[in-house]
């Protein structure tokens, strides 16, 4: 009897062989499909699982670099689990509205994580009490949408070495904008997604939180695991 694999077990498990209907099904995706059932199409999970792997041995690359992975995920359901995985990695992340030209308009994204940088500064040493109280509010203010703009980003001096998109069609733009300045894309996506210059897809449930986490868990402990320990060239 041949063995089964564990992380097929727990895919299934978690629902990640459920896409959408037909109807929403892109034609890019239909090779993923083992099947349709109560009007939902069905993921061949050992697809997933063997796509999934392949975009472990990605990662491993860029680990083995310490190279900068840009974790993206504004839906309700990868949110927190994007968030949460960046920081743990030490990474990039944008967990919320995708501000178009993140990439492809990136001296002008470093001149606002500058600006941030530079009034968090000024705030920590205690450097805002020469300005007056409403000058004051108005740096603070500055300060928070500044944060909730670009604080996944901080950090980020450089474009990222690659990308890692839940849903590429909710992240169109992202997913574009690395296309066009040939950053790879890894993406968990779902039915409805296009394929199309997506470089390590991950065909599975993209709504599920629990298949998310499965999948960020899987990425993230790759790259952890075969992360190259700091020289001092990597630190000059």
């Amino acid at each position: 009897m041949a063995e089964t694999n564990p992380i097929i077990d727990k895919l299934f498990g978690a629902g990640a062989h459920f896409g959408y209907a037909p109807s929403r099904r892109h034609p890019s995706t239909s090779g993923y499909i083992f099947g349709v059932k109560g009007g939902v199409e069905l993921f061949d999970l050992e697809q997933t699982a063997g796509l999934l792997e392949a975009a472990k041995e990605f990662v491993k690359s860029l680990a083995a670099e310490r190279k900068t992975i840009l974790f993206v995920g504004g839906k309700a359901e990868a949110r927190e689990a994007v968030r949460r995985t960046a920081e743990k990695l030490a990474q990039p992340y944008c967990a919320g509205r995708w501000i178009g030209g993140s990439l492809t308009n990136f001296s002008e994204i470093k001149k606002r994580l500058g600006r941030l940088e530079e009034l968090s500064g000024m705030r920590e040493k205690g450097e805002l009490a020469k300005f007056t109280k409403l000058e004051r509010l108005l740096i603070d203010r500055e300060i928070t949408d500044l944060e909730n703009t670009f604080g996944g980003l901080r950090g980020m001096h450089k474009l990222p070495d690659a990308v890692f998109i839940v849903d590429p069609r909710k992240e169109s733009i992202a997913a574009a904008e690395a296309a066009q300045l040939r950053i790879p894309v890894v993406a968990l996506m779902n039915s409805d997604c296009s394929a199309q210059g997506i470089a390590y897809p991950i065909p599975a449930n993209d709504a599920s939180r629990d298949t998310l986490s499965i999948v960020l868990d899987e990425i993230s402990k790759t790259y952890a695991d075969n992360l190259a320990p700091v020289t001092p060239a990597a630190t000059a």
